[in-house]
């Protein structure tokens, strides 16, 4: 295709036409505002067609699943890699609304329709099977939080995570009640991740004063002033569980 050209939805038709009637099927275009249909036997297949993959497309041809099993999108090959992470979430959000994806590829006055998946249906059991670990991961993480701290769709704030809240909960206590050891930070309710916290110190908020004994740094007593919900959370938890062992 001439470089100079701008390229229209129209110049899509042809690759894609010559790619089905290689398979056997009858095309045509505009059919009932359906931007190509072919058909082959009892076989309908139905094409709809964008300059980009955008939200419109997705929609335009999830109609079109009323009519058919077989619908596919056609849009201009991109020029990114189509290994990349926003490509392969693309193509990810396609297959599981069960739309096929062609691309049409352009080569001076050369133009080729490639089909890169075609429709199927989402076996949802066996996706949920396969990213099993991720969801346990998922609800360990919320089981971890005590609260809801974070606003949703925040993406360059803090973010306060089951890990951070188990880190304020070490240090409100070592705060509380001085130097302690990390089996006595785990009768108190810090949990089995104590030891590991304390040894590896992400936000330098522990200090060692001797083998097994630990106490608030300087800049933990400081930062875990910004979370005062949280240190009388910890603080009314440790309280109401002292009670219990009397």
């Amino acid at each position: 295709m001439n470089e100079k050209k701008k390229l229209q939805e129209v110049d899509l038709y042809k690759p894609i036409q010559k790619y089905f009637v290689r398979e056997g099927f009858e095309v045509y275009g505009e059919v009932k505002d359906c931007d190509i249909a072919a058909v082959k036997e009892d076989e309908l297949v139905i094409i709809e067609l964008k300059l980009t993959l955008s939200v419109d497309l997705l929609i335009q041809a999830a109609k079109r699943q009323k009519l058919s099993d077989q619908v596919y999108i056609g849009i201009p090959r991109p020029k990114g890699r189509l290994n990349s992470k926003q490509w392969t979430d693309k193509c990810h959000l396609v297959k599981r609304l069960e739309l096929g994806l062609i691309v049409v590829s352009f080569s001076g006055n050369r133009a080729r329709a490639e089909i890169l998946f075609h429709p199927t249906s989402m076996n949802r059991p066996q996706i949920k099977a396969q990213n099993k670990r991720k969801r346990i991961a998922l609800m360990k993480e919320i089981e971890g939080r005590s609260s809801d701290f974070n606003i949703g769709g925040s993406s360059r704030t803090k973010i306060m995570t089951a890990y951070k809240e188990n880190c304020i909960q070490i240090a409100c206590y070592l705060e509380k009640f001085g130097p302690l050891s990390p089996k006595a930070l785990v009768e108190m309710g810090t949990g089995m991740k104590t030891s590991s916290i304390l040894t590896k110190n992400y936000y330098e908020w522990f200090d060692r004063i001797k083998r097994g004994t630990y106490v608030i740094s300087e800049k933990g007593y400081e930062e875990i002033k910004e979370y005062p919900e949280l240190k009388e959370y910890y603080l009314k938890q440790l309280t109401e569980k002292m009670k219990q062992n009397e």
